[in-house]
Parts: C-alpha cells; sequence; structure tokens
C-alpha cells in the first residue's frame, strides 16, 4: 500500500511539474509573438518558473529552486562546472577539473530592477558548496563561466527586455510581465 502511495505521489509530482511547465512555455512563448495587447499583465509563479528552469537547464545543472521576494529572485540548483563547461566544448585543464569536478550546491541572489522596456539585473549574493562568493573570485567565476556558457547575460547593467515588455514586477508570489506598446 506504501508503495502504490509512494508511486502515485511521483506521478502526481511529475505531472504538475509538466503542467507548470507547459504553462510556463505557453505564456513565455505569447510574450515573444507579440501578440498581447498593451497593458496585458502575465503572471509566472514559482511553480512555473521552477519548472520551465529546470526543463530548460544545461547539462551540470540539477535540482534547480527558486525563491521570490519583492523586487529580487533567488535561485538554486547543484551544478557540476566542469561537465557546464565542457558541454559548451571547452576543455578545462588538469588544475580546473580536479578543482570543479563534483556537485556543487549553488545559490545566486539578484535584484531586479525594471522599467521603460529595460531591466538590470545586480548580484546581491553568491554561494557554492555554503562560502559566500565575492570580490574578485565572484568576477572570475562570472568571465570565466557565466559570461561563456551565456553570452547574452547582462550582469549590473541594463538591457533591453524585448517583445515590448515593459517592465518585471516581482513579488514573493509571482512575477508579473507588464506588456507595453
Amino acid at each position: 500500500m506504501r508503495l502504490c502511495l509512494a508511486v502515485a505521489a511521483a506521478f502526481s509530482l511529475l505531472a504538475s511539474n509538466t503542467s507548470d511547465y507547459l504553462s510556463a512555455k505557453r505564456k513565455l512563448e505569447s510574450i515573444e509573438k507579440e501578440r498581447l495587447r498593451p497593458g496585458t499583465r502575465v503572471l509566472l509563479t514559482p511553480a512555473e518558473l521552477k519548472a520551465y528552469a529546470e526543463k530548460e537547464a544545461p547539462a551540470g545543472v540539477r535540482n534547480v529552486g527558486v525563491e521570490l521576494r519583492q523586487g529580487s529572485a533567488s535561485g538554486s540548483a547543484l551544478i557540476d562546472f566542469l561537465k557546464l563547461r565542457q558541454a559548451h566544448g571547452e576543455p578545462p585543464g588538469l588544475l580546473a577539473s580536479w578543482l570543479l569536478e563534483g556537485e556543487r550546491p549553488v545559490r545566486v541572489t539578484a535584484r531586479i530592477d525594471s522599467g521603460g522596456g529595460k531591466a538590470q539585473v545586480k548580484v546581491e549574493s553568491v554561494e557554492v558548496s555554503g562560502v559566500s562568493i565575492q570580490g574578485r573570485l565572484l568576477d572570475y567565476l562570472v568571465r570565466n563561466y557565466v559570461l561563456p556558457n551565456y553570452p547574452d547575460a547582462k550582469i549590473d547593467e541594463p538591457f533591453e527586455l524585448g517583445h515590448r515588455v515593459e517592465r518585471l514586477e516581482i513579488a514573493p508570489s509571482a512575477v508579473n510581465v507588464v506588456i507595453g506598446r
């Protein structure tokens, strides 16, 4: 009986994750196609964002978590930096292989300011394996892992939101994507 309940719970969780992923994907596609009227608000829940991030995560990233706060968001995951780098065709050297091999719990918290069709992401904290990273080491990780893997990422500099998105309203319960003209 316990096995049946466990299997039923697992299938329920998988169905929920799939449903949240498909809902998020549908909403994001509606924004990208620019068919929404000005003033439309597209609500993305933490469950939808988590399911989407899990499904779209690159090799070397798993167990994604999303937490929203007023004006900021935190993301967490188990990341194998070596696999992440190899997935982008960059074989690391021997020392880097030794230092980066294996999964590490990573948590990033960032403030997101937006308006007028632009946004800026300000990294507030980064933690890898429970160790806070800042200063030169954080700059090194951004320069050597984040930007090579995500060359379009903009950190601490304004960028266009695109697709007529006016602003992002981030609250603990959801992200509202507000469509402009």
